[in-house]
C-alpha cells in the first residue's frame, strides 16, 4: 500500500502531500483544471471547491486552497483519496501526455568561473558536487558534462547546474554550447542521477578535525536558520551551503560551501557579513565565528 505524509508548510495556504516513492522527475504546476488534462487525479483535485492550484514534483503533490476553510478540515481525506489513487494506478499523469518543453537559461553567479543553468524541470531534490568525471558514473548528467575539457566542477540541486570552468576561456565562448547540450540531454528524458544514489559527505574525518555532536539544541537552532534564512539566498547564487558542526567550548560554527560558493572570490565576505552576522543577529550570545571547512 502506497503511503502518504502530510507537511506543513511556512505558507499556510499551502499543504504538502510527501509520497514514499517517486512521482515523477518533471515538475507541474495546475492554476485550473484546464492545465490538467494530461492527469485524472489532478482534474479530480480540482473539482474540490476549495483548491486553488496544485503542484507536483519529485515526491510530493503540493496544494494551495482558497480561504474558505483550514486544512485540518479536509486533510485526512485528501491523504486518503491520493493513498487510493497511488495504489490504483502506475502514475499520475495519462500516457499520452503532452511532452514537456525543456527550456535553459544561463545565470551568472558571484564567482566569476561558475555559471548556474536553471531549467524549469526539477533536477535533483539532493546536492550533489563533483570535481572528478572519475566519480560522477553514478551521475550521468555529470559525467558528460565532464567530457567537455573546460568543465572543472559540476554541482546539480534542484532545478539548476552549477558549472565551474577552466581559466582559459571566457563564458560567451562556451556558454550556448553547454546551454544546447543540457537543453539536449533533458529533453531526450536520460537519467541524471543513478537510483540510489547518495551524495559522499565531507565530514569532520576529512577535514582533520574533531568535532562535537549535531543534535545538541544549539546545532538544531543554527540548522534551522541556515535552512530559512541563508540556504534560499546561497541556492539564488547557484550554491549550497552544509551545516558540519557546532564546538560549543569555542562557539565555533563549521560550514561547507558547494557550488558557486566554493572557490568564490567573495566567499570570504559573505562568509562573515552574511552567514556570521545573521548567526549571530538571530541566535544572541551563541556564536563565536563561522568557518568553512573547503
Amino acid at each position: 500500500m502506497s503511503k502518504i505524509k502530510i507537511e506543513y508548510t511556512p505558507n499556510p495556504a499551502i499543504i504538502k502531500f510527501v509520497a514514499d516513492k517517486m512521482l515523477t522527475e518533471s515538475s507541474f504546476e495546475y492554476n485550473s483544471i484546464d492545465d490538467a488534462k494530461n492527469s485524472a487525479l489532478v482534474q479530480q483535485l480540482f473539482h474540490l471547491p476549495f483548491v486553488k492550484k496544485v503542484f507536483i514534483t519529485a515526491n510530493f503533490i503540493a496544494l494551495e486552497k482558497f480561504d474558505i476553510l483550514e486544512w485540518s478540515e479536509v486533510q485526512k481525506e485528501l491523504q486518503e483519496i491520493l493513498e487510493a489513487y497511488l495504489d490504483q494506478n502506475d502514475s499520475l499523469f495519462s500516457e499520452d501526455k503532452k511532452e514537456q518543453i525543456v527550456e535553459v537559461y544561463a545565470e551568472s553567479t558571484p564567482n566569476p568561473n561558475v555559471q548556474k543553468f536553471v531549467t524549469n524541470r526539477l533536477l535533483s531534490n539532493q546536492h550533489i558536487e563533483l570535481s572528478e568525471q572519475k566519480d560522477a558514473h553514478e551521475v550521468p548528467l555529470a559525467y558528460e558534462l565532464f567530457e567537455f575539457p573546460f568543465v572543472k566542477e559540476v554541482f546539480i540541486s534542484d532545478n539548476y547546474v552549477s558549472i565551474q570552468k577552466s581559466n582559459e576561456l571566457e563564458w560567451f565562448e562556451i556558454n550556448n554550447s553547454l546551454r544546447d547540450f543540457l537543453k539536449e540531454y533533458l529533453q531526450s528524458d536520460r537519467r541524471i542521477v543513478a537510483e540510489g544514489y547518495s551524495p559522499v559527505k565531507k565530514d569532520s574525518q576529512q577535514n582533520n578535525m574533531k568535532f562535537t555532536a549535531t543534535d545538541d539544541d544549539i546545532s538544531k537552532e543554527i540548522i534551522a536558520v541556515l535552512e530559512e534564512y541563508i540556504k534560499p539566498a546561497v541556492a539564488g547564487d547557484g550554491g549550497n551551503i552544509q551545516f558540519l558542526s557546532y564546538i560549543a567550548e569555542t562557539k565555533e560554527v563549521n560550514v561547507l560551501l558547494q557550488g558557486a560558493c566554493n572557490g568564490c572570490p567573495s566567499s570570504t565576505i559573505t562568509l562573515k557579513n552574511g552567514i556570521e552576522a545573521t548567526l549571530k543577529q538571530l541566535l544572541p550570545g551563541k556564536i563565536g565565528t563561522v568557518n568553512a571547512l573547503n
